[in-house]
């Protein structure tokens, strides 16, 4: 959902931005602190600078938990170098071992804090983050891990959050109109939500570049049940989308009829829409 939204302690993706430390520190300690009374082991990951990871370690409850393994203090630094670009499907690989890890270490999963500010400072880097969170936001689907992923908005500035900001199904960016994130349980076919307008034809066109759907039986699925609003140049966005990527058609499925009636209005080649209650 777009908005604030408050990290509980099931397994989530969340995109959050930031303007001061304080603020971050503030929800990424409500964060950690629901994954360990959810039993699960606990990272956060940040530049060696942050003094976070000295408050954590001077809190009883975390301090306890250090003890144990409970929680890892990660810094950025020790695992990237400067202006390295990542390999978005090592990146996961990482950390679904990680998970089992934990989970062979008795955790019932791994929950993970990541400040990832200087992992996207040059384009390359923002391009290969982005298609990261998509990809892992398919493997959180799924798995018992759950991330909440920080940007510095004065570091990064607002066009590039909301590029990172709109491949989750979670953020408190709350000027972002549509969110493309993974489907339930592992689903190939992508989730669709919020508005679809003349105002983000851009973001969205990248956003799908960067998500790069897979086929489903040959065609661009896309689920968009919680899509209240899509235009026409959209609709021809995906069908372009499906076009370079070998697929023969899209299939929207929505609740919305208004969908259905333009896409049969402009006689779309390729497009389908379906209505789903």
């Amino acid at each position: 959902m777009t908005g604030r939204t408050a990290p509980s302690a099931a397994h989530r993706h969340v995109c959050w931005r930031y303007d001061d430390h304080a603020a971050l520190h503030a929800e990424a300690h409500r964060f950690l602190a629901a994954g360990l009374a959810a039993g699960e082991q606990v990272w956060y990951v940040a530049p060696g600078s942050d003094p976070f990871g000295e408050r954590l370690r001077a809190d009883a409850v975390f301090r306890d938990a250090l003890g144990r393994d409970a929680v890892r203090l990660v810094a950025i630094e020790s695992a990237y170098g400067a202006d390295e670009v990542i390999d978005p499907v090592t990146q996961v690989r990482a950390y679904a071992a990680a998970t089992e890890a934990a989970l062979a270490a008795g955790h019932t999963g791994l929950r993970v804090v990541a400040d990832a500010t200087p992992l996207v400072r040059t384009p390359a880097q923002l391009d290969a983050f982005a298609r990261y969170e998509h990809l892992v936001d398919r493997y959180l689907s799924a798995a018992p891990m759950s991330a909440m992923c920080a940007y510095d908005r004065r570091v990064l500035g607002d066009r590039a959050v909301a590029e990172l900001a709109c491949l989750h199904p979670e953020t408190n960016v709350d000027d972002i109109l549509f969110r493309l994130h993974a489907g339930a349980a592992g689903d190939a076919r992508p989730v669709l939500a919020g508005e679809l307008d003349a105002s983000n034809h851009d973001l969205f066109r990248t956003a799908l570049r960067r998500a790069a759907p897979p086929a489903v039986d040959g065609r661009l699925v896309v689920q968009a049940t919680d899509l209240s609003f899509v235009d026409h140049r959209c609709l021809i966005h995906l069908r372009e989308h499906a076009r370079s990527r070998g697929m023969d058609a899209v299939l929207l499925r929505t609740s919305r009829s208004a969908a259905a009636r333009l896409a049969e209005l402009l006689n779309l080649p390729g497009v389908q829409v379906e209505v789903v209650r």
